[in-house]
């Protein structure tokens, strides 16, 4: 389940005897990484309480669909923009027909339609309503949906009876929403991304650094693994976990992260160079703790090594992804920047706002390259992540001949 890590799950639980199933999956849920909200229906709670999903999934339940806590009363628009995934385990046959229908008069199916992310429904019902002609028809309309139908399993069930109808088990689910993130966009490609900020040492105690937290890079690397490819992640100092199946190699200056990087690049099909490299480092380091005086203090600079300039002069580069963070004049400066550096693409964006950018889980980004640009609006990093991904993939396939430009392959969250 190694793609649930940092994935946002809003777990729907429907009235019926399977509902106590929904406690391990919420646990199996959040053991792997995933942050789960919970939404019962009215029936629902008749079978387990809101209670014990709480104390599972360390968030509060949610089963009232006009809300005055949330913003505006619309705790539904927040459910289904915070979603990266909708899953309704169990859904009942009601549920599922009132989805087919487009239906919109609970909490749940509230979200369910006001949601532009992946939904899928894991069936538990009597075996006779399973197999019912009108819920066939209901499941082959929710198909031509988009809707994913997990299950169901055949098996005994609580009515005494035996055949189709049970919820598939906590661990199989899990394992299927895992699954779901995953894809080949990259697949078969080596794909490097530095991260985060760096330290160079003005003194043993001191030193120049920036206020990059590495979000941005270490969800970029998230997404190039579950997106296929195989992945380095060269990181400064920050204090986050190694994305699941990604080959970190931690470094503290700018002159090691240019090491790191022209070390091994040339076994890598793309570069993505989102750390917040120093542009200048001290002109020399003070063996020891340097004193305060009442006398000021002059540090001279020098301008550091330019990973990304670097790369972008090698005979053999790879597919280049620079990251440009400014307070002004966007676009120039980004455009500058990418032709400056014989950088593919660039993404940019303006840092500075208390709600994106540095030290904080959202971003937004315009990403330029040659001929075009794309706009990720204002995001969980996450998803932003995810998205620039299949951006990339798509350009990179392009400037290999395999698909053609007027092509795309969707950029979805």
């Amino acid at each position: 389940m190694e793609f649930l890590s940092g994935k946002r799950i809003l777990l729907g639980i429907t009235g019926g005897i399977a509902a106590y199933k929904a406690a391990e999956l919420t646990r199996l849920l959040v053991t792997a990484g995933a942050q789960v909200r919970v939404v019962m229906t009215q029936g629902a709670q008749a079978f387990i309480t809101p209670l014990s999903l709480q104390a599972l999934s360390g968030n509060p339940v949610h089963h009232t669909l006009l809300d005055e806590t949330a913003e505006a009363g619309m705790g539904h628009i927040e459910l289904a923009r915070w979603a990266d995934h909708i899953l309704v385990a169990p859904a009942s046959a009601n549920c599922m027909a009132r989805l087919a229908h487009g239906m919109a008069d609970d909490l749940l199916t509230t979200c369910c339609l006001a949601s532009e992310s992946p939904i899928s429904l894991a069936p538990a019902m009597n075996r006779v309503m399973w197999e019912n002609p009108q819920t066939q028809k209901n499941v082959q309309q929710l198909l031509e949906n988009g809707v994913a139908i997990l299950g169901p399993a055949d098996g005994s069930q609580a009515c005494g009876e035996t055949g189709p109808g049970r919820m598939l088990e906590a661990g199989h689910l899990a394992q299927l929403i895992s699954d779901s993130f995953s894809s080949d966009l990259l697949g078969g490609l080596s794909v490097m991304i530095t991260a985060g900020p760096t330290r160079e040492a003005i003194d043993a105690v001191r030193f120049i650094s920036n206020r990059s937290s590495g979000k941005m890079g270490f969800a970029i690397a998230r997404a190039a693994r579950e997106a296929g490819a195989k992945v380095t992640l060269v990181s400064g100092p920050v204090t986050l976990e190694t994305p699941s199946g990604v080959e970190r190699i931690d470094i503290e200056t700018a002159e090691q992260m240019g090491q790191a990087v022209l070390d091994k690049i040339t076994n890598h099909h793309i570069l993505v160079g989102s750390a917040a490299v120093s542009d200048y480092v001290p002109a020399s380091t003070h063996q020891g703790k340097m004193k305060k005086t009442d006398s000021s203090l002059s540090i001279g600079l020098t301008p550091s090594i330019d990973i990304m300039q670097a790369v972008g002069s090698l005979e053999k580069r790879p597919f280049t992804v620079g990251f440009a963070a400014e307070t002004d004049n966007l676009e120039q400066y980004a455009q500058g920047k990418r032709r400056q550096k014989h950088m593919d693409m660039i993404a940019a964006n303006l840092v500075g706002q208390d709600d994106r950018g540095f030290e904080v889980d959202d971003n937004e980004l315009i990403v330029f390259w040659e001929g075009g640009q794309q706009m990720l609006p204002l995001s969980d990093k996450n998803k932003i992540a995810r998205q620039l991904i299949q951006l990339i993939s798509q350009q990179y396939l392009i400037g290999h001949g395999q698909i053609e430009h007027g092509e795309k392959l969707g950029v979805k969250s």
